[in-house]
Parts: C-alpha cells; structure tokens; sequence
C-alpha cells in the first residue's frame, strides 16, 4: 500500500518538508499507519528524523554504512526495495510505503492499494508523487474536506 499526501500539482515536498500544515491528514496518517510496518527511503527517515510510534520502520538506503544512529535498534535497514519488502513482509501489520519520491516510484509496480491524500494546492516543491495510470486504478472511497481529501484506490 502506498500512502501519501500529493498536491494538484503532483508535489509532495519541498527542501525535505511537506509545504503544507494539514493537522487533520496528520491524524490520519497516523491512524492508517498505526501497528503497521512503514517502508521510508532514507532521505523521508531523516526528514522525520526518528522512528515513529507505534510503527515498525524500514528504511531504503544505498549506503551500506548507513544506521538509525540512537535509533539503530528500532529500525530496519534495506539496501534495494525488494529487500525491503521482503524484510516487511514479516513484520507486524501491513506494508505501507510511504515516501519518498523515488521509492513511491519503485513501489509503484507492486502496490495494490493507494491511499492518497488529495491537497488542493499548488505549491513549489522538488519532490513530486510518480505518475500513475488511472485507469489501472478503482476508486474505492473518497472523504472530500475543505481544501483537500482523501482518496482510497485500489489497482484493478
């Protein structure tokens, strides 16, 4: 599963931070990802900058000398994609990926499900969300909110 917050415009962050404050997709994003394993490239671990609760990580890095640092005991190291998703899958809960650009676009291939945070902004940014093919996609729900909403696909 893919799980993200994309702009009108296809941007997902700017300088390593989201370019939006939206506390409500905060919560959700916390209660989707909340017992599950979180897939993160090392550039979105570090803009976080620890593991988050309640969540077990795995971090994409090619760096082989790469660590969590204090953290090094509660995260999982990866050094391709495939070894992150096989590493998770025998982790707790579902494999969510959530960020950044280049693993959303490595995951792609492989996600059956989308949840994705619809901000109806169009900010500057360097990093955007991948193209996807619509049309391989069902909408399976929607929650339209003011300025944004979110927007559950599954690949059909």
């Amino acid at each position: 599963m893919l799980v993200a917050a994309v702009a009108d415009n296809g941007v997902i962050g700017a300088d390593g931070d989201i370019p939006w404050r939206i506390p409500e997709d905060f919560a959700h994003f916390k209660a989707t990802t909340l017992g599950h394993t979180l897939v993160m490239g090392r550039a979105t671990y570090d803009s976080i900058g620890r593991p988050l609760p309640g969540r077990t990580t795995v971090v994409v890095t090619r760096d082989p000398a790469w660590t969590a640092g204090e953290y090094a005991d509660q995260v999982r190291v990866a050094h391709s994609l495939e070894e992150a998703l096989r590493v998770a899958a025998g982790l707790p809960g579902d494999v969510m990926v959530v960020g950044g650009a280049q693993i959303y676009a490595l995951a792609m291939p492989h996600a059956t499900h989308q949840v994705l945070t619809e901000v109806h902004q169009e900010p500057d940014g360097d990093t955007r969300y991948p193209p996807w093919d619509r049309a391989e996609w069902v909408e399976t729900a929607r929650d339209d909110r003011d300025g944004w909403g979110i927007v559950w696909w599954e690949r059909s």
